[in-house]
């Protein structure tokens, strides 16, 4: 994975690297993730072994996940080596009832049945979210499941469902309901709290993330007099983790829900020197902003996998701070950015982060300073 890094930053950025920082790697190899989504379906898929086997498998109701390049069949899964219990304990008794209670398993193939995709997010502070997506109303076979669950699993913090009879399973558009508990779940670091809803972002490797914050943090060279943007600040994470030792941080993200929870968050943690804005990063970050609330000393950017828009590097051009930390969850693009950075920034520190274990992704932080 540092090769990787090394290797994009190199060929495509073109530009000249000082002596990487070892990669930090995650202390948990197995069982690292907060957040899971499985799907259900009446199309399992067999394995060779269980193909050869003598044992029965008419019942073909799977719930785990999709087989690539096979959209309709689902590897069922008793053991998921990504998420702590309960998580498995929960997907293995909604599998069981659903079976001995006859509750439809969705068809991909033909769009019909009852129980469509599973998610479990966990936190650090022992809180559980569970969010059961059905494909259709049934009222009784509903409330079923559900109650099934609040009474064997009384631990989870929130408990939700959706209704989602769109071609798709994506959440972002749907209207979730909370059936018990409350519709967020807590996570905790170095003090500060953090809700997490349904539709939030929030890096799915809660230990890895401290790290990677604590990177930004040092990359930034904050001293409390600094005024810091935190482009694509999500739900203001890392914008809150540095807020005590800048001056005043402002964040900017595009999604209106992300930055509610940025300032319900900021609220609870009890910070007065942060603040938050939604718009399209391309858009809302311009001069008027700029004139607005000041010229940073700082820039902190942690865009999406398809890097910086062009006019938002040259914004950043134009302002010319005096420090960019880049954190990036895809070399390639963020080299692509580098490059055109290059003629006023030199790249002076590089540290990647290794946040998903057991696959090829693989975050990295870079500061920038004015030559």
């Amino acid at each position: 994975k540092n090769q990787e890094v090394y290797n994009n930053l190199k060929r495509i950025g073109k530009i000249e690297l000082p002596e990487f920082e070892p990669i930090l790697g995650s202390e948990k190899q197995f069982f690292y993730r907060n957040k899971m989504e499985f799907s259900f379906s009446n199309s399992r898929w067999l394995t060779e072994k269980e193909i050869q086997s003598e044992e029965d498998y008419s019942n073909q109701n799977a719930l785990g996940f999709h087989i690539p390049r096979m959209w309709d069949k689902i590897l069922d899964i008793t053991k998921c080596h990504l998420q702590e219990d309960p998580s498995n304990a929960i997907r293995n008794a909604i599998r069981s009832f659903a079976n001995e209670h006859n509750l439809p398993f969705f068809n991909p193939r033909h769009h019909e049945g009852l129980l469509r995709t599973l998610m479990i997010r966990t936190a650090s502070t022992g809180e559980i979210m569970v969010l059961v997506q059905f494909f259709e109303e049934n009222l009784e076979q509903r409330e079923l499941l559900l109650n099934f669950l609040a009474e064997r699993f009384p631990e989870i913090t929130s408990l939700q469902y959706v209704i989602n009879s769109k071609a798709n399973d994506t959440l972002y558009d749907q209207d979730i309901k909370l059936y018990k508990g409350r519709d967020y779940i807590l996570e905790e670091m170095e003090g500060l709290r953090f809700s997490i809803n349904a539709k939030s972002f929030y890096q799915t490797n809660s230990d890895q993330a401290y790290e990677l914050y604590k990177i930004t943090r040092d990359f930034a060279g904050l001293t409390g007099n600094e005024l810091v943007y935190d482009l694509y600040t999500g739900t203001g994470t890392i914008a809150q983790f540095v807020s005590k030792k800048a001056r005043k941080v402002i964040g900017v993200e595009a999604v209106p829900e992300a930055i509610a929870d940025a300032k319900e968050n900021a609220k609870r943690n009890n910070i007065s020197n942060c603040d938050f804005f939604v718009g399209d990063m391309k858009v809302v970050f311009n001069e008027a902003f700029i004139a607005t609330h000041g010229k940073p000393d700082v820039i902190i950017t942690d865009p999406p996998r398809d890097g910086m828009h062009k006019d938002v590097v040259e914004q950043i051009l134009k302002i010319a701070p005096e420090r960019v930390v880049y954190v990036s969850c895809n070399s390639a693009t963020q080299a692509r950015d580098l490059a055109l950075m290059d003629e006023m920034y030199k790249v002076t520190r590089v540290r990647p982060v290794d946040m998903f274990p057991q696959t090829h992704h693989v975050e990295n932080v870079v500061l920038l300073e004015k030559r």
